[in-house]
């Protein structure tokens, strides 16, 4: 049969895509560099967390295979690309991972080809930067094959808005380009929205998580206020959540993480400034941000003094390291900076997490407590950095140190709110 949908990339995006286009009766197949993801993969495992054995069984039984053969991508109708843009260890835009990626599908670039870009990036990548790769070998968009830009919208643990029932922005190169790409995704989604350009499309990506970015600095600077002025945040916020309109909910905590909102507005930035534009929001909420793993560091110094603790010889579990409540995916997760912010004032630190069996700060180990339990009684200090729904039912009472809350859901006379 042949290849209807090939996915470059086979992480976090790119599985679910290629499950869901298995799902929609297409023929697919995956391209990953990494030889033990596709190894597990076409042995029945997944490593994706909303993604169970089961559903690599039915991907195979519907003739999904994977590789790290980019031979694979021949003769495909649909290529989507699907690789991972982050950050470099200096904090800066990483396009290599998205520009290697596409000198993989331009030399298996066929005529007809429908090409389609989910990775994010920074507005006018798709034209500048994928496009002249692509025709690099002599192809033309909109004449001998279709380029596309479809932001990704996954939300790791998100059982309400999956893939399929999330509305899909699409746009193209061309007119022609759109249309393609419109005929492909609405066999996968139920809503498509049309973007005018690809440049909108990539601004409309950026845009959604520098929202939440901005939001989320401004309650976090709220709550470094109300706690200099004794304010309680918390109780601040609760009531000004019963507007019904005109005001969105955000949360104060130990800074932000994940693969989308620490990272897309650093694209933002960083292409606005080489236009000559300075976004001052976003580097004032860049400020707030990188400001709050030092504040917990702070507050948790003051609870061991006031404890009669030596911050140098204390011991402090961090509870909950991934970046998002009852996943395992620790990607920028603040609770690096944190525990780097701990380890300069000489704490001995520990972690437990129902979810992450590993965490390493710069390459150093950092010993995991075997329970909620035994991090409550065995330390000098805790830290809940992470709402994992194991915490919520957590008897924060039958703790034999302070609890210092960054979530504001734990409840007890322990318990320390930031």
């Amino acid at each position: 049969m042949p290849t209807e949908v090939a996915v470059v990339g086979l992480g976090y995006v790119g599985l679910p895509l290629a499950r869901r286009a298995c799902e929609a009766g297409l023929a697919t197949v995956g391209y990953d560099i990494g030889a033990d993801v596709v190894e597990g993969l076409n042995q029945g495992s997944s490593h994706i967390e909303d993604i169970h054995a089961e559903d690599i069984g039915a991907m195979r039984a519907a003739g999904f295979r994977a590789s790290s053969d980019p031979g694979i991508l021949a003769g495909a109708h649909t290529v989507v690309i699907c690789v991972p843009t982050g950050l470099t260890p200096a904090g800066e835009p990483d396009l290599e991972p998205l520009t290697s990626a596409v000198r993989t599908v331009a030399r298996h670039l066929e005529p007809g080809m429908l090409v389609c870009v989910e990775s994010t990036s920074h507005p006018g990548t798709t034209e500048e930067i994928v496009r002249p790769l692509l025709e690099a070998h002599g192809l033309r968009v909109g004449e001998d094959f279709h380029l596309s830009y479809s932001p990704e919208r996954i939300d790791p643990g998100n059982r309400h808005y999956t893939l399929r029932t999330t509305p899909k922005v699409v746009s193209g190169c061309t007119e022609l380009c759109a249309k393609h790409a419109t005929a492909f995704y609405e066999r996968l989604v139920d809503e498509v929205v049309l973007a005018a350009g690809t440049r909108e499309a990539e601004m409309a990506k950026l845009l959604e998580n520098a929202y939440r970015y901005v939001n989320i600095a401004l309650v976090d600077e709220a709550a470094l206020y109300c706690d200099r002025v004794g304010i309680d945040i918390w109780d601040a916020l609760r009531c000004a959540e019963t507007k019904p309109f005109g005001f969105s909910g955000f949360r104060p905590g130990p800074g932000v993480g994940g693969h989308c909102i620490p990272v897309d507005p650093r694209y933002l930035m960083t292409r606005a400034a080489e236009q000559g534009f300075a976004f001052h929001t976003l580097r004032a909420a860049r400020t707030v941000l990188d400001a709050m793993p030092e504040h917990v560091a702070g507050r948790a110094r003051d609870l061991l003094v006031a404890a009669g603790k030596d911050p140098a010889r204390a011991r402090v579990t961090l509870l909950g390291v991934a970046y998002k409540a009852d996943i395992s995916d620790t990607r920028e997760s603040p609770a690096y900076p944190v525990a780097r912010a701990l380890s300069a004032l000489g704490t001995r630190l520990a972690y437990h997490d129902p979810y992450v069996e590993r965490f390493e700060v710069d390459g150093v180990p950092v010993p995991r407590q075997p329970s909620r339990e035994q991090a409550l009684t065995g330390s000098d200090l805790v830290v809940l950095l992470q709402e994992h729904s194991e915490y919520r039912s957590a008897d924060w009472d039958a703790a034999a140190c302070p609890v210092l809350d960054t979530r504001g859901t734990a409840e007890g006379r322990h318990v320390v709110r930031l």
